[in-house]
């Protein structure tokens, strides 16, 4: 438990010095009879060291003990059970794995995430995912704001999700994984799941094969004389990655299809980590337009 109060605290190590060498001096007159002192040459060079000077300062000069005000120490017994329920509380989320993060975003807002583990037993979590945008206080804040975001000012937003990893079916895939998430702001939301299998080549490279499958909600808000409506959108992907952990190397091809395009849209990429944490990636893919996207990044991932 830690607490502050507006005592002198600079001076609080000298008055407890003070009190503690006054009571010993007090405790000492009391209960040891007078006695006459040894001889010099009797007491040890030790204990001579240690023996009070006349020359020694008096600690207790300048201090006025009853003009101490003792009522700053004092301490309501409300907020003391406050303070002790909220570390507790700390302590108990700390041992259910809630995890906290925050990250500054580039327009002032925070991105707040949070996340904890259900149940062990098939690494089930739930957690959730916010943009917390901080209220301008001034005319100047109002503005700075507007001019970071093309005029606009940042609103605060948030999704809820739910994941789950089970194993898989014997030698058809190795691995289950199922996550939903929901957005109350923009009216989505999302289910999906998806099977993978990883097979060994030969040597540090392997093989790993995945099939997804998802369904997209999206509805909109319903206007006077326009009724609200729900559109669902059907996902499926498939992709086969090979890694080489040698030389940090990885090389992925895809294809994805759903029900709002007519067609396969193939991707490829590569990846190649250079030194720790540093790599750098770069994909082409189709579009529904028929267009190519190529994209070419360098990242850097840290984990602790």
């Amino acid at each position: 438990m830690e607490f502050s109060t507006g005592f002198g605290w600079t001076r609080l190590p000298v008055l407890a010095a003070a009190l503690i060498f006054g009571s010993v001096l007090t405790a000492s007159a009391q209960i040891i009879p007078p006695f006459s002192p040894a001889p010099a040459a009797a007491v040890p060079d030790e204990e001579a060291e240690d023996a009070p000077d006349v020359n020694d300062p008096d600690v207790l000069k300048g201090i006025d003990v009853d003009k101490l005000d003792w009522a700053q120490l004092a301490i309501d017994a409300g907020t003391l059970n406050d303070i002790i329920s909220a570390k507790k509380r700390a302590q108990a989320a700390a041992r259910d794995g809630m995890d906290w993060s925050s990250n500054a975003n580039a327009n002032g807002s925070s991105a707040v995430k949070v996340k904890q583990s259900v149940s062990s037993f098939w690494d089930a979590r739930i957690g959730a995912d916010m943009t917390v945008a901080k209220e301008p206080t001034t005319m100047s804040e109002l503005m700075a704001q507007k001019a970071a975001n093309g005029g606009n000012i940042p609103q605060s937003s948030g999704s809820a999700w739910a994941a789950a990893t089970a194993p898989g079916a014997g030698s058809v895939w190795d691995k289950t994984a199922v996550e939903g998430r929901i957005d109350p702001g923009s009216e989505q939301s999302k289910i999906g799941a998806s099977l993978t299998k990883s097979v060994p080549l030969s040597g540090d490279t392997s093989l790993t094969l995945q099939n997804g499958y998802s369904v997209n909600q999206q509805g909109t808000t319903a206007l006077p004389g326009i009724a609200g409506r729900t559109t669902r959108n059907y996902e499926t992907e498939q992709s086969a990655k090979v890694e080489i952990t040698d030389t940090g190397t990885s090389i992925t091809a895809g294809q994805t299809l759903s029900t709002t395009d007519d067609k396969w849209l193939r991707k490829v990429g590569a990846e190649q980590k250079l030194f720790d944490n540093v790599t750098v990636s770069g994909s082409v893919g189709e579009t529904s337009q028929g267009a190519i996207n190529k994209s070419l990044t360098a990242g850097f991932k840290k984990s602790w």
